[in-house]
């Protein structure tokens, strides 16, 4: 396996390889002109985050400034909202439902590291992908860390760093985000 095919599996993989060194920085290019288009149409906008992403749903907005590390494997379902300052950390999928809203500063990090001091030496690294149902609302600066599943219709607190899942219709908040109302 190549290193990316390891990445996209989510099997142990060193970032610093040519072929994902070269994603990243096209990825970084499409960021500049997109987070630079801040003013433009709403049709050029789309446009720019169809030419980005893995799959955009209609209605779909993003905000600048919005970080990813490559793009290619973020989906955001119809009508999905994401505010200033949302960092995907996308080295594996990224699914957000449709009608999600997703506050400033927030990070969707699927990005790991291993436990094993030797092995995050040789700068190894893997994901865990994470999903967002549909019609879920994420609070400002709250943290989805990696191999997350939030369920359809949930509410993550601002500030929340959510480490585990999160059931449909739930409420969480808090570090490590707990649910207050089922």
């Amino acid at each position: 396996m190549t290193e990316k095919e390891k990445m996209l599996a989510g099997d142990l993989y060193t970032a610093d390889d040519p072929e994902i060194a070269a994603d990243a920085a096209r990825a970084a290019r499409w960021m500049a002109r997109y987070n630079a288009a801040a003013a433009a149409s709403p049709a050029r906008r789309h446009a720019l985050l169809v030419e980005g992403l893995g799959a955009v749903g209609r209605g779909v907005t993003v905000r600048s400034p919005f970080h990813c590390d490559y793009g290619d494997n973020i989906r955001l379902g119809d009508g999905v909202f994401l505010n200033f300052g949302c960092v995907i950390l996308d080295v594996v999928a990224v699914e957000i439902g449709a009608g999600t809203q997703i506050g400033p500063g927030v990070q969707i990090l699927t990005a790991d590291h291993p436990r094993d001091p030797a092995a995050r030496a040789a700068m190894l690294e893997f994901g865990r992908p994470i999903r967002i149902g549909a019609n879920v609302w994420i609070g400002g600066g709250a943290l989805i860390l990696p191999g997350v599943t939030i369920g359809d219709d949930a509410i993550v607190g601002a500030g929340s760093v959510v480490t585990r899942d999160v059931p449909a219709g739930a409420t969480v908040a808090g570090n490590p985000a707990r649910v207050l109302r089922a």
